[in-house]
């Protein structure tokens, strides 16, 4: 089991990476805004349209390159402790009120495009639909896999043993090791849901972005940075007053 300073070394570690990468994340919404700004008042010349618009899809990789830094940083760390992926401390409550198997939910790519993409044709609606469709079966693919795991953890026989080496009642070597080995299992089959998750969540990200065009990216990969920013602005916001409530409270 590790260490109560392991878990917070860990945690303190990805805090580090993640203040940094919300630093890039500001960086990169500047950006999009600026280049949204940019194109939709560009002249329709179609040779700078075609030099604006590869502009923007190396923008669009770079910004998609930054998610996936995140989710690899996050793999990592899983790696030494899933379950801090699952209840991360560098999140404030309200952020973690919206997680989803330690992440967005894949589905709020297709909200987001609809939301922030005024102009989207009717076959961008069809095959948004679409991909929202095989989005929503994978996703209660992995919550049938999560509540597996779940069931596994209560069941009567784990909890057998797990009480019994608690309560030192028929304490034996053999049966710490049985425990040792069932965190084990819990903890890859935990990290494997968590990593096919991830892969989902980015594998939606990307199809939706080869669906709208490299102005409409600008808005949709905008929208998404900014809905990530107003939901923690709003929860760092509530644990101030909260602190500052609960300091008043003692006066």
């Amino acid at each position: 089991m590790p260490s109560s300073s392991r878990i917070t070394g860990n945690a303190g570690l990805f805090q580090a990476f993640f203040e940094g990468w919300l630093v890039r994340q500001q960086e990169f919404l500047d950006e999009l805004l600026a280049a949204e700004e940019y194109m939709s008042s560009a002249p329709a010349d179609h040779e700078n349209n075609n030099n604006n618009n590869n502009v923007v899809r190396g923008l669009t990789a770079r910004v998609l390159g930054h998610y996936q830094e995140y989710y690899d940083e996050k793999s990592r760390m899983a790696s030494r402790n899933v379950f801090l992926a699952f209840s991360p401390t560098w999140f404030t409550p309200l952020e973690r009120s919206f997680l989803w198997i330690a992440g967005f939910k894949p589905g709020l790519v297709r909200r987001l495009a609809i939301a922030s993409v005024e102009d989207l044709t009717e076959d961008q609606i069809q095959r948004i639909e679409r991909l929202s469709r095989e989005t929503t079966r994978q996703e209660k693919s992995l919550d049938e896999e999560m509540a597996k795991i779940q069931e596994s953890v209560a069941s009567p026989a784990v909890v057998d043993l797990a009480r019994r080496i608690g309560m030192h009642f028929g304490y034996v070597d053999g049966e710490i090791y049985e425990v040792d080995n069932q965190i084990e299992a819990l903890k890859s089959s935990i990290e494997n849901v968590m990593r096919d998750a991830d892969r989902l969540r980015t594998r939606t990200a990307e199809r939706m972005t080869e669906i709208l065009s490299p102005l409409q990216n600008l808005k949709f990969l905008a929208a998404a940075a900014q809905l990530q920013f107003r939901i923690r602005t709003l929860g760092l916001q509530k644990e101030a007053d909260r602190e500052f409530n609960s300091r008043t409270d003692g006066w």
